[in-house]
């Protein structure tokens, strides 16, 4: 089956092609050489799609003249993403910085760990833990905590993304901090059901569910039109297992009051940014180019994507934002901006 390919050229237009696999990952931008990378990303009109785009564009600027960059629909999303970039099928990949970190020291979704995943940074966007109970469940129980359910041992309908998304992945780790699984939930008598975005607003929104626990964007339109048309409530988990999940490749967010309909105070959590991951086979120069044209273009990239304002530079490099270890290339840029001592 044919998979859509577009490559992007430096003028930034598109050219669509058949499948291909990059012969030239490696291919040297010193003194001038051209390049020609390939960048995986999910299916055109995803978010992922324009943000692996916008970051192409800025990458062109800082590549010699006649580089391309062909995007292809190939990401898996954030969680398999290492897998990819590990089996050689792209050059470049966009991730997050906890699956990164997984993927390289206990291996993920089943695979070893990854040994050829490098990332030029991190802290690309501001994506974040988000934990919801409708207000019908806090009248009927006077459950306001997880700590409450948990000691309760309530059967709670739990909803959540599918297995293997940065979604449950997230659900998974939280309850894991609280010293509880799935398999707990369904012990008490409750339910732990694994959906796509768009079913788990749904099954709430028809009293079929208690909670969810998703990863998200600020804005984020499921989550959205959920508190549009149902009372939700948003508890805040407790300072431990924060702390426990900042250890664990998230890093702490703080969430404005009103992101969400109903939400009038700011909520402290965990997120687990977007990086760029890319194969420890790319050379250090080409690596080099494209750190420093990522964290030079950030004010680019904040006019075409507005959670990337949040992106910077002086700590892109730091693990809880980059998830793995630096490509040396990248490694250098950050030192010599004295953003990495």
């Amino acid at each position: 089956m044919k998979k859509l390919l577009l490559m992007l050229c430096l003028c930034g237009t598109f050219v669509a092609c058949g499948e291909k696999k990059s012969e030239d990952a490696a291919t040297s931008a010193a003194a001038g050489k051209k390049v020609h990378l390939t960048f995986a990303t999910q299916e055109v009109g995803t978010g992922a799609y324009q943000y692996a785009s916008a970051i192409s564009n800025v990458f062109l600027k800082g590549l010699p003249e006649g580089s391309n960059i062909d995007l292809t629909t190939e990401s898996p999303g954030g969680v398999g993403a290492p897998i990819v970039l590990e089996n050689e099928q792209c050059d470049i990949i966009m991730c997050n910085a906890g699956p990164a970190k997984w993927a390289k020291e206990t291996g993920i979704l089943g695979h070893e760990p990854t040994k050829n995943v490098k990332t030029i940074g991190g802290g690309l966007g501001r994506d974040f833990v988000n934990v919801l109970f409708t207000q019908d469940f806090v009248k009927k129980t006077g459950i306001k905590t997880l700590e409450e359910l948990i000691e309760k041992k309530y059967p709670v309908r739990l909803a959540i993304k599918k297995m293997g998304t940065m979604g449950e992945l997230s659900a998974r780790k939280v309850l894991e901090a609280y010293g509880v699984t799935f398999d707990d939930i369904r012990s008490w008598g409750g339910s732990v059901d694994l959906l796509g975005g768009d079913a788990i607003k749904i099954y709430i929104q028809d009293g079929k569910a208690d909670m969810t626990i998703d990863h998200v964007a600020s804005g984020q339109a499921n989550t959205t039109e959920l508190c549009m048309t149902k009372d939700m409530y948003f508890p805040q988990l407790s300072d431990n297992v924060l702390e426990k999940l900042s250890k664990d490749g998230f890093d702490y967010v703080s969430v404005d009051a009103n992101t969400w309909n109903g939400q009038t105070n700011p909520i402290e959590t965990v997120g687990s940014q977007q990086n760029v991951l890319v194969s420890a086979k790319m050379d250090d120069e080409t690596a080099y180019k494209l750190t420093k044209a990522l964290c030079e273009g950030k004010e680019e990239l904040a006019t075409q994507i507005a959670s990337l304002s949040y992106f910077d530079p002086a700590k892109a490099w730091k693990p809880s934002q980059a998830g793995t270890d630096l490509h040396p290339g990248a490694e250098r840029y950050y030192r010599e901006k004295g953003y990495l001592k």
